[in-house]
């Protein structure tokens, strides 16, 4: 699309040429030729060269640097991220059937591969070999997945994910532009979820073993041969090592990163890095309610414990 209707979609004023082809957005990890790129912060640029790309910035950081080409707005980045994601996004056309299967436009199936009832397929997806592919799955359009997997019925893989920005109290979804990638040797349970990325792919990697009802949040990326269990929800843009172990209902806030090798136990919150191999627990013991009420009510006075005995903060 041309530059010029991109600055009229989102009210921008254009610095440099008015009749340059945007192809796509881009990440700061992975620029891109004649793409756009969204700087939320100056120091974002003195890591790569921006020369050939185009930088969607506001005013002030307009002022402070000298791109060749920018499209600069006077309100909320964020929002004019929202805007442009619906433009670059991809919107699959859907059948009009009711039992059966559904496979969309330029789908290309490798060879032994099972597909069960009602399963739907949408555009430009890549399947590789020997693939089983079960009741009542959804595969995302642009999905691309390796060889030898397993997925299990109910499951949904590339749907939209949860990002959205809020201004003036109304919120504003930003649309997602990646993809699902999926390596060789997965297996993928029951009515999982596997959100598309929003701008680069969510990625999951060769080996990797998902149990049921798991959920994997945008832009994440599962390491070689990990294994998660049921019910565990892995917030967007995370990135989990090569083997982890990750137990039963174990949350996962966003943008958190694990190094290999580390088994993080049953109903545990991981609410920041784990950058040393090893078990890791995030939960109290259970007890009895009763005694647990006494507890509850100590922790929460340990702050006034510590500064009435001048106790030492770790």
């Amino acid at each position: 699309m041309k530059i010029s209707k991109i600055a009229q979609i989102l009210d921008a004023r254009i610095i440099g040429s008015d009749n340059i082809d945007i192809v796509k957005v881009s990440s700061i990890e992975l620029p891109i030729e004649n793409s756009i790129l969204l700087v939320k912060k100056e120091k974002m640029l003195e890591k790569i060269n921006y020369e050939k790309l185009t930088l969607l910035i506001d005013d002030s950081t307009a002022k402070n640097i000298c791109p060749e080409s920018a499209l600069v707005v006077d309100y909320d980045i964020n929002i004019a991220l929202s805007k442009i994601s619906k433009i670059f996004s991809y919107s699959s056309k859907f059948s009009t059937e009711k039992n059966g299967c559904y496979i969309a436009d330029n789908v290309d199936i490798g060879v032994n591969v099972e597909i069960g009832n009602n399963v739907v397929i949408e555009d430009n997806v890549r399947i590789g070999d020997r693939v089983k592919i079960s009741h009542n799955v959804v595969i995302g359009h642009h999905t691309v997945i390796g060889n030898d997997v397993d997925i299990d019925s109910g499951t949904v893989i590339g749907s939209e994910g949860f990002g959205n920005v809020k201004d003036n109290n109304i919120w504003h979804h930003i649309h997602h532009m990646g993809n699902v990638v999926i390596g060789d040797k997965v297996f993928i349970g029951a009515n999982c979820c596997i959100d598309r990325g929003t701008i680069d792919n969510t990625i999951i990697e060769n080996g990797v073993i998902i149990d049921n009802l798991v959920h994997i949040a945008h832009n994440v990326t599962i390491g070689e041969n990990t294994a998660i269990a049921a019910k565990v929800g892995i917030a967007g843009s995370s990135h989990i090592g090569k083997r982890n172990m990750i137990g039963g209902m174990v949350g996962i806030v966003d943008h958190i990163t694990t190094s290999d090798d580390v088994i993080i136990s049953a109903t545990s919150t991981v609410n920041k890095d784990i950058m040393e191999p090893g078990t890791y627990t995030g939960i109290m013991p259970i007890s009895k309610h009763s005694s647990w009420k006494r507890i509850a009510f100590w922790i929460t006075k340990l702050d006034k414990i510590v500064k009435r005995f001048n106790i030492k903060k770790i």
